[in-house]
């Protein structure tokens, strides 16, 4: 049975509709990330679960019990926004101690449960330190503990690692997935960031123009992308611009040179105009690599990015990027160079709108 069931939810300020017929159901434990561009509505997701918008349209709902009626402190649900809202005038116990006072917990009760909250985030030397004292990730890990202290059945969290310094917010993140795990907490995790909804989620709602455009696993949504939008979100993807040739054979005419497709070309017909993509990790340039389908172009460029070296090749008009990992003996390609690209047929992907 699902935990947290988002019922065709719609939202509407006046006359703009910012969400749109969001429908998805979560498992109890398990981490969602909401993922898109700034103005996609994700947050608006996030802040109707909480209570803090009510939607215009729809059911939201948790562990069965219906929460359209219910206001934020009826809900049982920790919240850790991005600019931490730490209280600046209590040290990091009682920060952590203050959803458990308001809700009249015992003395005793309270100091064991910040103690194992402090525990947690490994901040308990730092008890009686203040906000101002403790750098970015430190008050964000003592928000986190405040949010998870009174036990709720659901964690929301707003972009909480973007005002972080890259270092921070890669360690920061995998701690925050670490301690649900250990926790086992239902938990909705706004980003737009890409590289933190792949790492951490088990699952993924890529939102474009307040719809959710496609819900799957990271691999899922890297890997076959549902939608054009998608697909260019996600990711560096070469988009290549192709003819169908034969759909009865599934081939496609890259400038002058014919391939082979796996998944089915459709309902299209010969000289149809057709994009597909290719993952710029796809494939290799070495004349023994292993793969069933290949292009030849001219190299326009080669960069050297640390432990990867991008190539950009034209193939048939379209510029693909490639990219292959950094070795000691590594030769880059030089532009005006002619070669051949071998990967396997199952690597495109036809992009749909």
């Amino acid at each position: 049975m699902s935990f947290l069931v988002l019922d065709h939810i719609n939202k509407n300020f006046g006359a703009t509709q910012v969400v749109k017929d969001f429908d998805m159901s979560v498992q109890k434990g398990e981490f969602i990330s909401f993922l898109g561009p700034s103005g996609c509505g994700k947050t608006t997701v996030l802040r109707m679960i909480a209570g803090f918008e009510s939607p215009s349209g729809g059911r939201i709902s948790i562990n069965g019990k219906d929460q359209n009626g219910l206001k934020t402190s009826q809900r049982n649900i920790g919240m850790v926004f991005q600019a931490y809202a730490l209280f600046p005038n209590m040290n990091v116990f009682d920060n952590v101690a203050f959803g458990l006072k308001v809700a009249g917990k015992p003395k005793t009760e309270i100091e064991e449960r910040v103690k194992e909250m402090l525990a947690l985030i490994r901040l308990d030397h730092l008890s009686d330190r203040y906000p101002y004292q403790l750098s970015g990730g430190q008050q964000q890990r003592v928000a986190l503990a405040r949010a998870l202290a009174p036990k709720p059945q659901v964690l929301l969290l707003d972009e909480p690692l973007s005002a972080l310094d890259a270092k921070i917010r890669v360690s920061l993140r995998e701690e925050i997935r670490q301690i649900q795990r250990q926790l086992g907490i239902t938990t909705v995790f706004v980003t737009h960031d890409q590289e933190e909804a792949l790492s951490i989620s088990d699952r993924i709602v890529v939102m474009n123009a307040g719809h959710a455009d496609q819900i799957g696993t990271p691999s899922e949504i890297y890997n076959r992308p549902a939608t054009r939008f998608v697909a260019s979100f996600v990711g560096t993807l070469n988009m290549i611009e192709a003819t169908v040739a034969d759909p009865a054979t599934n081939t496609v005419k890259i400038g002058d040179q014919i391939i082979k497709l796996r998944e089915p070309i459709g309902a299209l017909t010969h000289g149809d105009q057709i994009s597909i993509a290719l993952r710029p990790e796809a494939g290799s340039l070495a004349e023994n690599a292993k793969g069933d389908t290949a292009l030849t172009g001219t190299v326009i460029s080669s960069h050297f990015l640390g432990s990867v070296i991008r190539t950009k090749i034209d193939i048939g008009g379209n510029q693909i990027s490639f990219d292959m990992f950094n070795a000691p003996d590594a030769v880059l390609p030089q532009p005006g160079e002619t070669v051949t690209l071998r990967f396997n047929a199952t690597d495109f992907l036809i992009v749909r709108d």
